[in-house]
């Protein structure tokens, strides 16, 4: 029995990001517990360079740039995106000083399951509802008793593939609003 695109790809998913938001509250709750608040004030600084650095990626693949492959950039990005909102999210904690910081702080946390989407659902739906189609026809099944078997699979993935169309502008959003944070931190730490 074929295991049904919810248990093979949405849990997975879900269970990722469920392991994100843990981190975060158990990271906070320890900086907490430690006495080491300061330290979450500043994990803001190395996440933030995490995220930055992770945009190679992107220059890879339209090629801007032509070292190493497209493969270990992606994994790259993928590791320093989520180890980086860690951070992020961490430095962000429970504290609501100011919208900016928060705006922010949501736009990325949209952008991070943007991208999450598109590496664990995406591409294995895709190949879940190939295998799936492969399978059935190999058993027999006419064309038509095919799609209907896979159709609401297909449905899904259908939906799914749409996400590029927003991971770019919610992006640009996040880049924004956490650049207006930085910018206001130099100036109202007086680091300009």
């Amino acid at each position: 029995m074929t295991r049904s695109l919810w248990t093979k790809h949405i849990l997975p998913f879900t269970l990722l990001l469920g392991l994100l938001a843990a981190a975060t509250l158990v990271g906070d709750w320890l900086l907490h517990r430690l006495n080491l608040v300061w330290v979450g004030r500043y994990l803001g600084i190395p996440g933030t360079l995490l995220i930055i650095g992770s945009l190679f990626y992107s220059l890879r693949k339209r090629k801007m740039i032509t070292t190493g492959n497209v493969k270990s950039w992606l994994n790259m990005h993928e590791v320093g995106t989520w180890l980086g909102s860690l951070m992020v999210l961490i430095h962000a904690g429970i504290h609501f000083n100011a919208i900016l910081p928060w705006l922010a702080t949501v736009a990325m946390g949209v952008n991070v399951i943007s991208g999450m989407v598109g590496k664990l659902l995406l591409g294995r739906s895709r190949e879940h509802v190939l295998g799936q189609r492969d399978h059935y026809q190999l058993r027999g099944l006419s064309k038509a008793e095919v799609e209907r078997t896979v159709f609401w699979d297909a449905v899904t993935l259908d939906a799914m593939t749409r996400w590029r169309k927003v991971h770019i502008p919610i992006f640009v959003v996040f880049a924004v609003l956490a650049l207006g944070h930085i910018v206001s931190i130099f100036l109202f730490w007086g680091w300009a």
